[in-house]
Parts: C-alpha cells; sequence; structure tokens
C-alpha cells in the first residue's frame, strides 16, 4: 500500500504566521482554522472543497496602541467548548476573543495576567468555567504552573482549581489532556508530570529537550513526542477510564529533528522540522533490525536554516547552482540546488541530420526493443543487442531508403510505418508486410499522427484523409478537403474506454495561422481558432491529458507556444495563453514518468511542461545544444528513458525528477556554518559544529571542524580539527599580491561560556595540496574574525569591533606570515563586510551601512559616508559603484545609495536611503549570481542579480531592473494587487511595508515579484480584469511577465 501526501491547496499569505489552530464550534459541519500573525492581524478560514479555495469568514486586529510585546513569542489558543480564543500577545496581558452560541467571534478584550515571564499557556479541558493553565518563571528563573478561570460576565481572570509550584526547571511545554481524564501534562527536560489538581503523576527522562508534541488517541491515552536529537517517543498515561494511575514512556525510533508533529491516521505521522527535512512516516507495532519502530515513508525537501551559500558553476555551462550550508543539530547538510531538469545520460551515438524518432515494441505488451530513426532520404532502425548495445537492424516490412513521417506499434501485434509514398503495415512476428495503402499517383503524403488504431494522413492540397487499422487490413473512412495546406496534426491521447478510439483530432494550418479541431471519424470541425494575423505558423500539435484536465498545445515556428483546456466532447477551447520557450520551431512529444505524463518540447531552450495541483508549469532542461526530435524509450536495458537528439547525436537517457528545482542532499550529520569553493583545486571548504554529549545535556560541548570537499563527488578529502570552545566565523578562498597560489582563509573566535564577547580568535591560512589542508600561516587576533576579504592583494578582516588590513609577508626563514597593514575603529560590531575597487562597504550589529575608502599611498581606511538611521544588520552585498543593499534583522531589506554628486560635505557623508521592503524572512546572505542559464539575446542576460538565502529555508532573488520597466511593473503589480485579494482580508501594501519596532513606513523601490507574476496562473476572466487597468492586451501582459520570469 502505498501511502502519499498530495498537494492540494497552496497560497500566499500576506503575514509570518504565529499560531494556527483548528476548531470546530457547533452546528459547523467541517473545521474552522483560526490564524494569527506576528502584526496582530488574525482571521478565521474555512476550506470551500467545490471551488478548490480558502474562503475568509472573520477578519480583524487586535494591535494595542500600549503594552510591551511578548519576548517568548505569541500564544494562541482556543477552548475545547468553543467558548473563546484566548491570546498572550503582550506582557501581562490575555487578549480574550468571546465566541458565541452561533460560533460567531465577539468583540475582543484584555485581562489582567500577573505573570510576566509567560513560557506556555493551555486551555484545560472537562471544566464548566473557561479554564487556562500558566507555565511561567518568575524572577529568580524559578518555573511554576497556575491555572485561572476566565469570566466572560466580568472580564477578568480569577483564580483556578489548582497550582503547581517549583516544576522543572526546564519544564518549557503544557499538554492538555482531554477528558475525561481532564488535567495537563507538564513536561521538562528531567521529568514529565501529569497534573490534574486531584491526582499527581510522574516519570523521570533522559536529560532532552522536547518542544513538539501530538496526541495519537481522542482520549489523550498515548502521546507523541519528540526532542531536539530526533528521538521519537510514545508517552503512555495509564488509567482506570477516570483517573490517571502512572506514565510510561517507550522509544520508538529517530526522525528529522521535529518542530510539529501531526498524527494522521492508521499509525501514519507527519514531521514537520524546521532544522532539517520533513518526514511522512510510519509507526510499526514490531522493531526493524536496527531497533526502530519508526518507517519513513516520503520525505518533503527543506533548506531551513540556510546560514552561508555559494553560488557556482560546476557543469561549466554558464549556469549557475546554489550550494547551501543547511539544517542544524544532526540534520545539518550540505544542499546543491539547480534550476531545471537533467538529463543522466545512458548511451549516446553520434547521428547528425536527425528528422524523427518512434520507439517500438516487438510485441504490444512488452517494453520497447527497437528505435526507429529517420534522416531526408533514409530510414534506420537500431536495437539493442545481448550486450545492452545499440546495433542496426531490419524491420523487412519497412521501407528503409526513404524519409520517415510516422512510426508506431498498432493492435492485432502489428506495426506501422508511414512515408511520402505509402503506409505499410507489418506484422510484428514475421516482420513481413501484410498490407499498404497509397496516396493517389501524383500525390504524396506530407504530415501523419496515429495511434494503435488510428491514423490521420495530410496529403498534398490540404486533403485529410482518416484512416483506421485492422488485422492485417488498413481501411479509409473518410477523407476531407481543408481550405488550406496542413503544416502539423495530432490524434489525441483521449481514448474512449468502449470503443478504445480517440473522438477528437487537432490540425495546424499554414496560410491563415489557424488551429482546427475535428471529430472522428467524420472530420467534422468542431472548433477553428485563428492564432493572429502577426503570429508565426503552426508547427506541432498536441492533445494530451495532464493531471486530468485536458489540453491543447499549439507550438509555432518562432518558438512561442500557445495552451488551451479542451472540452473534448464539444471541442471547445478555453484558457487562452501563449508564451515564448525560445527562438526556434518547437516540437511536441507526450511521455511517461512515474505513471505520470508531460509533455517535452524540443527547442533551442528544451522544456518539459508537467502539471503540478492541476497548474500547468515550465521547467527547462539542462542539456547544452539544441534538441530537435524527443521520443519515450522504455526497454528492458534503458527503462523510462527518453531518446534525444541533440546537435550531431542521439542520446538515451533518464529524466530528473519533474520539478523546477532541482536538490541534492549531502548529509553532513552535524550543522555546517560556512562553506567557499577554490576553482584552482575543484574543492569546497565547509566548516562545521558538532555537539558531543559526554553523557548528559549539561555536559554537552561543541567541536567544530574545517573540511575539505571534492566539488564534484562532495566527499570528505581532508578533516582539520579545531581547538576546543573554538567555532568558525568566516572563511574564503583568495590570492595574496606576488603570490600566484589560492589559498583557503578561515576566521575562528573563541566562544568560552563566561565571555559576554570572544576576545581571542584566530586567522588559519590553508594550503590545498595532494587533496590535503596544510597550514602555512596562523594568525591569533583579539576578538573574532566575524568576516574576511581579499582586498589589493591583502587580507581584509573584521574582528570584533574593528576592521583590519593585513599584507602576506615572507619571514627569513622562507615561512609565511600576516603582517598588519592598517585599521580602522569606531564600530560596534563589525559583522558584515563586502568590498568593490578601493571602497569597503561595512554591515554593523547596530549601527547599519557606512562606507569607507583605502587610500593605498597612505596605507590607511577611512570613512566616506554612512546610514545614520539604526538597523541591526543580518547581511549586505553590494550592488553597483554607487548602490548597497542589506537585510536587518525585523525581516526587511533596503537599498542605500551614495551621494558622490552632492553640494556640501554633509550630504556627502550621508548615505541615502532609496529602497524600502519588508520580505518577511530573516536573510542571512547575499550572492552575486543567478540559477538560470543567460541567453546572450535576451533582455534578462543584461540585468544583474543577487540571490539570498533566508533562516526557513526560502532562495529568493532580487533583481535591478531598468527605470522604465520598474515603473511599468509598478503599475502592473498595483492592477493584480486590486485584483488578486489576500487570504484572510489581509493586505498586501501593509505587508511588504518597511516595519521595525521604531517606525512602519510604506515599501518603495522595490517590486514584489511573486504578486506580479502570479497574474499567469490567473483565471482568463481574471486576466482580462488586469489588462482593462492596464489597458493593454492579455497576450502583451504575458509576454513582460513571462521576460520577468525569465530571471529566475
Amino acid at each position: 500500500l502505498l501511502v502519499c501526501l498530495q498537494p492540494l491547496l497552496d497560497v500566499p499569505v500576506y503575514g509570518r504566521i504565529s499560531a494556527l489552530e483548528f476548531f470546530r464550534p457547533p452546528g459547523e459541519a467541517q473545521d474552522l482554522l483560526y490564524l494569527l500573525t506576528e502584526r496582530y492581524h488574525f482571521c478565521v478560514l474555512t476550506y470551500d472543497a467545490v471551488a478548490g479555495e480558502l474562503v475568509t469568514r472573520a477578519n480583524g486586529n487586535l494591535e494595542d496602541r500600549v503594552g510591551r510585546a511578548t519576548d517568548n513569542g505569541q500564544i494562541g489558543v482556543i477552548d475545547p467548548e468553543h467558548r473563546l480564543i484566548g491570546l498572550h500577545l503582550y506582557d501581562g496581558l490575555l487578549k480574550v476573543i468571546p465566541i458565541d452560541a452561533k460560533g460567531q467571534l465577539k468583540d475582543a478584550f484584555n485581562v489582567r495576567l500577573e505573570e510576566l515571564q509567560v513560557i506556555d499557556i493551555i486551555f484545560l479541558h472537562g471544566l464548566s468555567k473557561p479554564t487556562i493553565a500558566v507555565l511561567y518563571e518568575d524572577t529568580r528563573d524559578a518555573r511554576h504552573v497556575k491555572t485561572y478561570e476566565v469570566s466572560l460576565k466580568d472580564k477578568e481572570l480569577t483564580e483556578g482549581p489548582w497550582m503547581q509550584q517549583n516544576v522543572d526547571m526546564g519544564a518549557g511545554l503544557l499538554i492538555p489532556v482531554p477528558k475525561p481524564l481532564g488535567g495537563c501534562i507538564i513536561v521538562g527536560e528531567q521529568t514529565i508530570v501529569y497534573h490534574s489538581g486531584s491526582s499527581f503523576k510522574a516519570v523521570g527522562i533522559k536529560h532532552s529537550i522536547i518542544r513538539a508534541f501530538e496526541a495519537v488517541d481522542p482520549d489523550g491515552s498515548r502521546y507523541l513526542l519528540s526532542d531536539q536529537a530526533g528521538l521519537l517517543h510514545l508517552l503512555a498515561l495509564q488509567h482506570d477510564g477516570k483517573r490517571v494511575l502512572g506514565l510510561r514512556m517507550e522509544a520508538l525510533g529517530e526522525t528529522s529533528v521535529a518542530s510539529s508533529i501531526s498524527y494522521l491516521d492508521n499509525s501514519v505521522v507527519f514531521i514537520g522540522s524546521m532544522y532539517g527535512d520533513s518526514q511522512l512516516i510510519k509507526l510499526n507495532t514490531a522493531p526493524d533490525s536496527t531497533g526502530q519502530f519508526v518507517e519513513v515513508l516520503d520525505s518533503f525537501v527543506n533548506l531551513g536554516p540556510i546560514v552561508d551559500l555559494s553560488v557556482v558553476d560546476l557543469e561549466r555551462q554558464g549556469q549557475g547552482q546554489v550550494v547551501t550550508c543547511s539544517g542544524a543539530f544532526k540534520d545539518g547538510s550540505l544542499r546543491v540546488v539547480r534550476n531545471g531538469i537533467g538529463i543522466d545520460e545512458q548511451a549516446a551515438v553520434e547521428l547528425p541530420g536527425i528528422k524523427g524518432m518512434w520507439s517500438l515494441a516487438s510485441t504490444m505488451d512488452e517494453t520497447d526493443a527497437f528505435l526507429v530513426v529517420t534522416f531526408m532520404n533514409a530510414t534506420r532502425i537500431l536495437a539493442i543487442n545481448a550486450d545492452d548495445e545499440l546495433e542496426e537492424t531490419e524491420i523487412e516490412g519497412f521501407e528503409a531508403n526513404t524519409h520517415t513521417l510516422y512510426c508506431g506499434n498498432a493492435v492485432h501485434d502489428q506495426l506501422v510505418q508511414v512515408t511520402r509514398s505509402a503506409l505499410h503495415l507489418v506484422a510484428c512476428g514475421t516482420r513481413q508486410q501484410v498490407d499498404v495503402w497509397k496516396p493517389p499517383a501524383g500525390v504524396s503524403i506530407s504530415v501523419a499522427s496515429g495511434n494503435k488504431s488510428q491514423l490521420l494522413l495530410a496529403t498534398g492540397g490540404g486533403t485529410l484523409v482518416y484512416l483506421e487499422i485492422g488485422e492485417a487490413k488498413v481501411q479509409e473512412v473518410k477523407h476531407v478537403q481543408l481550405e488550406f495546406e496542413i503544416s502539423c496534426l495530432n490524434i489525441s491521447s483521449f481514448v474512449s474506454p468502449t470503443t478504445g478510439q480517440s473522438g477528437v483530432a487537432a490540425v495546424g494550418l499554414w496560410t491563415d495561422h489557424s488551429c482546427k479541431i475535428l471529430s472522428l471519424p467524420s472530420l467534422e470541425v468542431m472548433t477553428h481558432e485563428k492564432l493572429g494575423d502577426d503570429v508565426n505558423i503552426p508547427r506541432s500539435v498536441l492533445l494530451c491529458a495532464l493531471e486530468g484536465v485536458h489540453y491543447f498545445l499549439c507550438a509555432l515556428g518562432d518558438g512561442h507556444l500557445y495552451t488551451f483546456v479542451i472540452d473534448p466532447s464539444s471541442g471547445t477551447l478555453s484558457d487562452r495563453k501563449k508564451m515564448s520557450l525560445g527562438t526556434q520551431p518547437i516540437s511536441l512529444s507526450a511521455f511517461e514518468s512515474k505513471n505520470a505524463t508531460h509533455v517535452f518540447a524540443a527547442s533551442d531552450r528544451p522544456t518539459v511542461i508537467y502539471s503540478s495541483n492541476k497548474k500547468m508549469l515550465y521547467s527547462n532542461v539542462n542539456i547544452s545544444g539544441e534538441v530537435y526530435h524527443v521520443c519515450p524509450f522504455n526497454s528492458a536495458s534503458f527503462p523510462d528513458s527518453l531518446a534525444i537528439a541533440v546537435g550531431k547525436f542521439m542520446t538515451i537517457g533518464t529524466i530528473d525528477e519533474i520539478q523546477k528545482l532541482h536538490i541534492r542532499t549531502i548529509p553532513l550529520g552535524e550543522a555546517p556554518r560556512r562553506l567557499c569553493h577554490q576553482e584552482s583545486s575543484k574543492t569546497f571548504l565547509v566548516t562545521t559544529m558538532k555537539l558531543i554529549s559526554p553523557g548528559t545535556l549539561s555536559d554537552e560541548c561543541e567541536q567544530a571542524w574545517v573540511k575539505l570537499l571534492d566539488n564534484q563527488t562532495f566527499e570528505i578529502e581532508y578533516e582539520f580539527q579545531l581547538e576546543p570552545f573554538e567555532t568558525t566565523c568566516s572563511c574564503i578562498s583568495t590570492t595574496f599580491a606576488d603570490d600566484p597560489q589560492a589559498y583557503y582563509v578561515v576566521g575562528t573566535a573563541f566562544a568560552h561560556p563566561d565571555e559576554m564577547e570572544p576576545t581571542k580568535g584566530r586567522i588559519l591560512v590553508f594550503l590545498v595540496k595532494d587533496r590535503k589542508l596544510h597550514l602555512v600561516c596562523e594568525k591569533d587576533i583579539k576578538g573574532a574574525a566575524y568576516n574576511l576579504n581579499g582586498f589589493h592583494g591583502k587580507l581584509l578582516a573584521g574582528v570584533n569591533s574593528q576592521l583590519h588590513l593585513y599584507k602576506w609577508a615572507t619571514r627569513d626563514d622562507g615561512t609565511k606570515e600576516l603582517q598588519a597593514s592598517c585599521s580602522h575603529h569606531g564600530h560596534i560590531m563589525v559583522l558584515f563586510v563586502c568590498v568593490r575597487g578601493d571602497f569597503i562597504v561595512v554591515g554593523d550589529l547596530m549601527k547599519s551601512i557606512s562606507l569607507l575608502i583605502y587610500k593605498a599611498e597612505e596605507e590607511q581606511i577611512v570613512e566616506r559616508a554612512r546610514d545614520y538611521n539604526s538597523n541591526w544588520m543580518s547581511a549586505i552585498e553590494v550592488i553597483d559603484d554607487d548602490t548597497f543593499i542589506g537585510a536587518e534583522n525585523s525581516f526587511n531589506i533596503f537599498t542605500v545609495r551614495k551621494n558622490s554628486d552632492a553640494a556640501t560635505d554633509d550630504e556627502r557623508a550621508r548615505l541615502d536611503v532609496v529602497g524600502e521592503y519588508h520580505v518577511g524572512e530573516f536573510i542571512n546572505k547575499f550572492r552575486h549570481g543567478s540559477l538560470v542559464m543567460r541567453m546572450p539575446e535576451s533582455e534578462a542576460a543584461k540585468i544583474p542579480t543577487l540571490i539570498f538565502g533566508t533562516v526557513n529555508g526560502m532562495i529568493g532573488l532580487v533583481a535591478c531592473l531598468p527605470a522604465e520597466q520598474f515603473q511599468y511593473l509598478q503599475t502592473l503589480q498595483r492592477a493584480v494587487a486590486a485584483v488578486v485579494k489576500g487570504v484572510g482580508g489581509l493586505s498586501h501594501e501593509k505587508w511588504r511595508s518597511f516595519c521595525t519596532e521604531r517606525k512602519t513606513s510604506d515599501a518603495r523601490g522595490f517590486l514584489d515579484g511573486d504578486l506580479i507574476e502570479s497574474f499567469l496562473d490567473l483565471k482568463r476572466d481574471k486576466m482580462e480584469e488586469v489588462a482593462l487597468k492596464m489597458q493593454q492586451p492579455v497576450e502583451e501582459l504575458c509576454k513582460v511577465v513571462e521576460e520577468l520570469a525569465r530571471l529566475h
């Protein structure tokens, strides 16, 4: 039995979600979803299964004018009897939203909460009045649990039924226990306690931090718990139906480090992880060979947290790949992220001039045995021999010395070949011709298409002939005369289960640039679709079903593709869209992969068209050269493969998983911290951190490593262990003046527990020799080397609050050393540094961005300008000579520009803020580069781009647009935002506004590319609504947005 999760709905939410709870008020047929954002907006959503969308039932804003936001995160809980919603948003206050008997939300009010350091709040079950249990910490760092009754009438909290002083010092979680048992479970680091006021039971556990739980049974008898090591436990409450008699804890096995757990059904559990891949697991009743009760059914990629990334072109194809330091604890890994679909080449042969390819099975039920390849005036048949090699063979009933238009298997174990002069029907067993059909004298066949029992041929002058295949017989059923010459045709794959035949076909016409949908067998026109006078000629048409949705695709000679949704019974076309896939004629071929149908569009920019969640998607294929023809080839030696004519070669290969981004995981089993790439040695340097546990949690210590990895296999070639308490802060690959060798340089800090800030660190210089790291130089420094940069043949290091420049020198004994050249002071903490020419850009812990300049003659670094706003920086990068971008800790990004042409010194000393935008993600790194292959003739190739990585595992792109394009897209963004309404009534404009604790201002200088590109996913009527606001045709807007999408 295959158990898997299918995506059902994917909607953007304009906010950072802080609370998410299901509840079902009386009289409701299905659950409602309560959602709260960090900016105090809330909404209640329900799912409309018919329309397939979320519907907003209620929404509002819970922000108070005064109040100190809670440090421990917002908490949202719902009374199990659905009488109220409780929210802890501000210290000392509990916000209450009453729910009436009809399930409607009433006006919210605040009640005073004595406890200031609240760790967790839950509602208790089975009590006559709404009752909360509060886990809190007092001023002496002791933790207690107290219960309160919520009086909706008096709008106050009254003393609850019980309290428990001095619980486990590490207690961080309360679990409510349903009726009839009631009470709650207090989860600590060394003990787990059940408390109900009348009953108190405890069990000791191995020292661990548990932050995720889920109830298995509706009566609360069993719970799943997960700790920081990714160990899954089962907590069982032993009871007599009324009272808890004891607790029992059992280890089940290892999963990803869980952030949330959802028990689905039938022992199937979803493990949601912020530190590694999320998983779908099954709990087995018997252990496996390793003693685990956990079986992983599926995993879901999560790149977070991304702490560092590098953009490299490992394949040397002009296309960047992102290598990330991802995950934490035991789930730490490197991830190699690339755009598009790869082809894993299994075999290749030089065959220039291929004009078409088809695969044939020797009998109807077997895998493919032959590959038919046609040229201008010849057809060759290739077969796989006993040595799994392709060799030429013959099918006696086929014509070999001519061009083939169509080839395929037919009913009754037959083969069919269509050439310009005839249609040949051949028996599979004897390979002899059993029937032939020829057009009238002087007429040749120009185009052909077919399936196992039907054929459609175009002969000169627009004549269309429909034939059916019987046993040893081909019968002409119908022919019609069309008004123009036929350029392409296709019999659909929509086969009737009763007749076994298709009832619809598509035809492309030369002169009037149109296509027709015809009924079979009558050849009557069901739909005539004009593509427009200014478009190219249809060169390939295809009728196919993707995820049960029927599509008609029409590809043109100039690389454009039209897509339609088709009703096979009436031939009606709807949802017309046009996009550019390249500049050369496109050839469309359907193929199967993992039990799903996809379409390969062969062109100068080969593309796979696929469907996900009933939405048509496009992914470029990473193959160098123009692809002319493709056909599926599923043989015993090459299962689930494709035969591809690319350039002068024919390649047989398997295709990657069908998705836009492909992610390769290199598990490390420890947390990666920094990485960099060195082209000359073809290696990566990765620094890692691993928790070493002598036995108890309190004795755990961290051990840091510097590791050398091959840049293709990612195998570890060498490891360098750092000293106790030493951690890595930075690493680069650089060269020094008068020394041609490339070195790896690593910056470290000694993080002693008793020090607020590191007072000691090292700069280590390594040379790669014989695939090993050789320590060439070691420099002691007074602090943490937060960043390193190669600069004018020297080394620029940010150490605590200072910037130091070191030169590379040779001692008298011939050894190398770093000598101090100059330094710059005046920062709080130099966390981030970027260099460009003589300029140095500094991102400070608190003092935003400053611009320094290096004066080589005077060996001096001086400040040129600064941003006088107070921003706590998390990443910076140089966009161009005058513009710099920064990310700060309130999930915003901003750009600053230097005033080189200003009239006064004061103005020149100020960096002007020119852009502000709320990303909603904590950005750890910016890097120059792109994930897409830039075509030289494309406008997108001229646009500089930055890639960024975030704590939540998001990879984003910032593109610097010309002013005219920016203004046009800004107008389009407003038009789309007016049509596309946010889920839960959340405002896009407010969500993207620059927001910190000190100020909130409208976004400027940035556009939301995701919102603009959502235009392509709109239904046709919504597209036309946007087009009306823009006063431009839909096709023109699609073209603009598609060009924008090419940036990523």
